[in-house]
């Protein structure tokens, strides 16, 4: 008899199709928070009308606003937000963006909670693998703070208690996990995700596709998340060739906002592969945004496990209203949404697979792959087909 376990994350609410900033000041009255920051990213600070929308709002129930979050979410940039957040004692976070600014506010609820107050003490709390793959999570305390997230991408970070961090000098993005480092509540407004760009919009867009199949792929496949990532392909695949051909249609965006939903319910509560675990070091070695590393990895991981999980993968093209197999499937919808198809595409030179293959030994969902990748000679086999 099988047996197994799902966990819910510590998530209050989904609102969706409300405008942001009258959410977020429901949210709060509700809540009855009065020290309220908003972490933000730059572009959408500085370049758009989103953030001010909120601080009104809020009115003087907000304390400021953090817009320093840096791609990849390097340690220190971590640190400066832990100390900003030590400084102001705000009693809610509202983190407004893609998986950036979503990551940066997770990690540092985790040094908060750990008291990390210089780099080196993130080795405590990051997720290891030890030499046979098996996974070393250590127990995080509650964070003195919560937070509200509001996101701007499908990047799929507010459905989830995991995220990852950067150590740059070993060169590998490592992962944090702790039950309510997440978003208490998650807001989805469409409207809010225009000042997206279309690139990064669709290309996270691939990266919710590769949520779904890599959980429906999983060693771990449970019946509730294959039955939420299948009608997740099914939504994606339409509403992300709309949101393509017609921007401004806030019914398909919302569509895949409500996707990616489901996409993540299996975040942390079955195990991912290859795809996800190699994309992190394209992140931390060779600088590839989130969603890039899913288009130009996730064909080619399929094709590598195809012999392992031919059976699962076919539920994968069906999904996806196609007569192909799962990896032509999800390569020709990649394609159609106009995104790069292999490493080249994104930069990725030859002599950085090393480097990528000795870091993505270290994550746990390359150990956890559903064909067994036991050696860095595996992942640059993957590599290569990905080249």
């Amino acid at each position: 008899m099988k047996s197994g376990v799902y966990d819910y994350i510590a998530q209050d609410r989904v609102i969706f199709g409300v405008p942001a900033a009258q959410a977020v000041a429901e949210q709060a009255a509700a809540l009855k928070k009065s020290r309220l920051l908003v972490v933000a990213s730059k572009t959408l600070h500085r370049g758009t009308p989103a953030i001010r929308e909120i601080v009104d709002a809020l009115g003087d129930r907000c304390i400021g606003v953090y817009d320093e979050c840096v791609e990849h979410v390097p340690r220190g940039a971590v640190l400066s937000l832990a100390k900003r957040i030590r400084d102001e004692q705000p009693d809610l976070i509202v983190t407004v963006g893609g998986g950036t600014p979503m990551d940066t506010v997770k990690v540092a609820l985790v040094a908060l909670a750990e008291n990390c107050h210089a780099e080196q003490d993130f080795d405590r709390v990051r997720i290891q693998v030890d030499a046979a793959g098996k996974r070393i999570v250590p127990s995080v305390a509650p964070p003195p703070v919560r937070q509200i997230i509001v996101p701007t991408t499908l990047s799929g970070g507010e459905f989830s208690m995991l995220a990852g961090a950067t150590d740059p000098t070993r060169q590998v993005k490592d992962l944090y996990t702790g039950r309510y480092i997440g978003g208490q509540i998650v807001i989805l407004d469409p409207s809010l995700t225009v000042h997206t760009p279309d690139r990064l919009w669709l290309s996270t867009g691939v990266r919710a596709i590769d949520h779904a199949v890599e959980t429906i792929c999983s060693r771990t496949a449970q019946p509730l998340t294959d039955a939420t990532s299948i009608h997740a392909l099914r939504m994606l695949s339409q509403s992300l060739r709309t949101n393509r051909q017609v921007p401004t249609d806030l019914d398909a965006r919302l569509a895949s906002q409500q996707g990616v939903w489901l996409a993540t319910m299996g975040i942390g509560r079955v195990e991912w592969g290859a795809s996800h675990g190699i994309g992190h070091q394209l992140g931390a070695v060779a600088n590839v945004p989130h969603g890039h590393c899913s288009c130009v990895l996730l064909p080619s991981v399929l094709r590598w496990n195809a012999e392992t999980n031919a059976d699962r993968q076919h539920l994968i093209a069906e999904a996806l209203g196609s007569s192909d197999d799962a990896p032509d499937a999800v390569a020709t919808l990649i394609a159609d949404l106009g995104q790069p198809t292999c490493l080249q595409d994104v930069g990725v030179r030859r002599d950085q697979f090393e480097a990528i293959a000795r870091g993505a030994m270290q994550n746990m969902m390359v150990r956890s792959n559903p064909r067994e990748i036991a050696s860095v000679d595996d992942i640059l086999a993957i590599l290569e087909m990905a080249w």
